[in-house]
């Protein structure tokens, strides 16, 4: 079988037009019936040519659907840019042993025209057949090669309007996600700078007592403070939205960065009265960042501690089993069903933390999925309103070859 110079490159545009999802098309099927009748003869096809089959997307005088890529003589056509005319197969040395010549359709004449992509490469053919010899006229010949160019139209805008299609619904959810993003940000952002501009003022119209200055220099320590850890989340997500975060894996010891975590949080849980119990497994190891892993378990466990009443328990769980993972499981408010599928996107808060103002940028969550994934890892959660949360944060075993993806992240 005759292959084109061009095959990559020629299958690749057809991948990407996704050519070949198209059912059969009604106006590929009109085109064949004018090539039909405007060469007077009884058989045309639309026909996209793959690496191993034909595909008839218009057909007219056969009920043919598809054929393997070597019959007929369409492969012969791709393989140029020109109309391939075989005015009698028979007496052709060339082609007469082609099985539909000797036998059922018996086919004696082909006329193809290559579909050139906008790049110049052959998608398939628009051909006619005839079981007599024969010739095209001039006019013809003409006709053919504006039918081909006429299925290459379609099948580009075809392709637009999927790719639009598809783009409509992104654009929707990138607007929603800026709405999200500019009034978490805007809240977050101008509670802690009013409170500072607030004090500033206080402290630059002076006859204030010594101790009242150092208490609203307290304030703004801690305004400062704020506005520092919320640029920092926001620089995180943006550098591991766009691969650019620092990774620097290396075998260390799951467990301990759990109990470092799991102390750095434990004074806030202290002041809710929640009781705060770790399981931890001894030598659990997974090959990853320490620091990274620390900033997505504190978000989750910053989040048990915001969402559970006070009085509540938090049990925090690593095991190896068989991967290693780390279960965070909550008695607190519990998240809603319609919540639960979005609770792992950027800037998304549930309306409950909106009505109930609850501090928040609704990146935590967000932040610790993408961390576990540049581990190879997955999180997965599970959630009753009232009932509480389990977040499970599992990673691969550390011997495991962590794959061209996650090794093309380190930087």
């Amino acid at each position: 079988m005759p292959i084109p110079s061009d095959e990559a490159e020629r299958l690749h545009d057809l991948e990407e037009l996704e050519a070949l999802e198209l059912p059969v098309e009604p106006d590929f099927e009109a085109i064949a019936l004018l090539a039909a009748h405007l060469c007077d003869v009884p058989i045309a096809l639309v026909n996209l040519i793959d690496a191993t089959h034909q595909h008839f997307r218009g057909r007219a005088g056969v009920t043919w659907t598809s054929a393997d890529r070597e019959s007929g003589y369409c492969k012969y056509t791709v393989c140029g840019s020109d109309l391939l005319e075989i005015h009698d197969i028979l007496a052709d040395e060339r082609y007469r042993d082609e099985a539909v010549a000797a036998g059922e359709p018996y086919v004696r004449y082909y006329a193809g025209v290559p579909l050139l992509s906008s790049r110049g490469h052959a998608l398939g053919t628009v051909c006619v057949l005839d079981h007599r010899p024969r010739r095209l006229t001039s006019d013809q010949r003409a006709t053919l090669f504006a039918l081909a160019r006429s299925v290459t139209t379609l099948l580009e805008l075809h392709h637009h309007a999927r790719r639009t299609g598809r783009a409509i619904p992104r654009l929707r959810e990138l607007e929603r996600l800026k709405e999200q993003f500019l009034t978490s940000i805007n809240h977050e952002l101008r509670t802690p700078m009013t409170s500072i501009r607030s004090a500033l003022q206080l402290l630059q119209e002076g006859g204030l007592d010594e101790e009242t200055e150092r208490r609203f220099l307290a304030v703004m320590e801690r305004n400062n403070e704020r506005l520092m850890v919320l640029l920092d989340e926001l620089l995180l997500l943006a550098s591991l939205n766009a691969g650019t975060a620092a990774f620097a894996p290396e075998r260390i010891d799951l467990s301990e960065v759990v109990r470092r975590v799991v102390g750095e949080v434990a004074e806030r849980a202290e002041q809710k009265e929640h009781a705060v119990r770790l399981n931890a497994s001894p030598g659990v190891e997974v090959r990853g960042d320490a620091g990274y892993l620390g900033i997505a378990l504190r978000h989750v466990l910053d989040n048990a501690i915001k969402f559970t009443p006070s009085g509540g328990v938090i049990d925090v769980r690593v095991a190896a089993e068989p991967e290693p993972v780390v279960e965070i499981r909550d008695t607190g408010t519990g998240i809603e069903a319609r919540d639960l599928p979005h609770v792992l996107e950027d800037f998304y808060r549930a309306s409950e933390m909106e009505e109930q103002a609850v501090a928040g940028t609704g990146v935590g969550l967000a932040i610790a999925e993408k961390i576990v994934k540049l581990h190879g890892g997955a999180v997965r959660l599970e959630s009753e309103p009232g009932e509480g949360t389990c977040v499970r944060l599992s990673f691969p075993n550390p011997d495991r070859d962590p794959g061209p993806a996650r090794r093309g992240t380190v930087r």
